[in-house]
């Protein structure tokens, strides 16, 4: 017991100390300055004169003997850290969405000099927005644009390419194609780019808006089989599938994840997905926009999970997926991928 009062009474004296270090740095606020020491003021008064929390003890009945005291003390410091848990993770929260938001916003902004550049052949009424975030991608994006349909069931077809910060001339290349580009300021991901680009799509009078990857394993002739089901009214949204159409396999640990992922969000929702990792999907644009879309990354499972809570008619069109012929991939290992997917798919099913 002497030990661990010694113990305790060092580390109460290391943190009055480095808090108040730490603080004269500017390195945490005033409230943590206070936290910090009211947290080390109890932890040295219950190592040096434990009679103090006597009254403590006795309003909570712990009664002296048998390490009870010692208990109700590891007990109450618990409390104290699961509290202060729950703070951190709540700061942390508000300053990933408010820096999410400012991204956003900066990346939408450059939205305007695209859309002076491109005024006199931007359509008017009606169109069809294809958005393809792309991060290094200055190989592969301009085929893909080129390959873009000018005219899909009679709606005129604009193609915006959100540059999730490249370090190569992947907007230069999206941009000589005949793209709108759209730079975001740092790099965030897939996910968080598409959310600009679904911004940008409300701002061109979308109908449709279709999400097409840049790296071109997805065939942009294809684009009216996930199309026509919208224009005709018979979904809101269109998912292509890779094991209802044609796929060539990167390896067996990824093909096994699909099938299962499949299967865990099929569960999960109610509705049966044969590809929920697939991001070659064609949505109306007035259902997007009441979707709450988080996730900057593993973003493919968050949109079908969100829209099938919002009781949208969901479809799925068989597609023809190639190997990547340029560039490389973005995606992480294969295990912290379905790490990763697994969580953002927890997340958004328990949102």
């Amino acid at each position: 017991m002497l030990a661990l009062r010694i113990f305790g009474a060092v580390f109460a004296v290391a943190l009055l100390a480095l808090s108040a270090v730490r603080y004269n740095r500017r390195a945490i606020s005033r409230l943590n300055l206070i936290i910090s020491w009211a947290v080390g003021a109890a932890v040295l008064l219950l190592a040096v004169a434990p009679v103090v929390f006597n009254p403590v003890f006795d309003a909570f009945n712990f009664r002296q003997g048998g390490g009870r005291r010692l208990i109700a003390a590891e007990l109450f410091g618990l409390i104290v850290l699961f509290a202060l848990q729950l703070r951190t993770m709540s700061n942390s929260d508000q300053n990933e969405r408010a820096l999410r938001l400012l991204v956003e916003a900066l990346a939408v902004e450059t939205f305007r000099r695209e859309r002076e550049r491109l005024r006199e052949s931007l359509p008017e009424g009606p169109c069809i927005v294809v958005v393809s975030p792309a991060y290094n991608e200055a190989e592969n994006v301009a085929g893909v644009i080129d390959a873009i349909p000018e005219e899909i069931e009679g709606y005129p077809v604009v193609s915006i390419v959100i540059d999730d910060a490249s370090e190569d001339d992947t907007a230069e290349a999206a941009r000589e194609a005949g793209a709108i580009v759209v730079r975001n300021p740092i790099r965030r991901g897939g996910g968080l780019a598409l959310r600009v680009g679904y911004e940008v799509a409300a701002k061109l009078n979308a109908e449709i808006v279709v999400s097409i990857d840049a790296d071109g394993q997805h065939l942009p002739e294809e684009m009216p089989i996930l199309v026509k089901p919208v224009v005709a009214g018979d979904a809101d949204m269109v998912n292509g599938s890779r094991l209802l159409g044609e796929f060539e396999r990167e390896s067996v640990i990824r093909h096994v994840g699909v099938h299962f992922f499949s299967w865990i969000v099929s569960a999960m929702t109610g509705q049966r997905l044969t590809d929920p990792s697939s991001g070659y999907r064609a949505t109306r644009a007035d259902v997007l926009r009441r979707f709450v879309l988080e996730q900057d990354q593993f973003w493919t499972s968050e949109l079908l999970i969100e829209g099938l809570r919002h009781r949208i008619r969901l479809k799925e069109v068989p597609i023809t997926i190639r190997a990547r012929t340029g560039g490389k991939s973005k995606k992480p290992k294969s295990f912290r991928y379905g790490w990763n997917f697994s969580k953002a798919i927890l997340k958004t099913w328990l949102r």
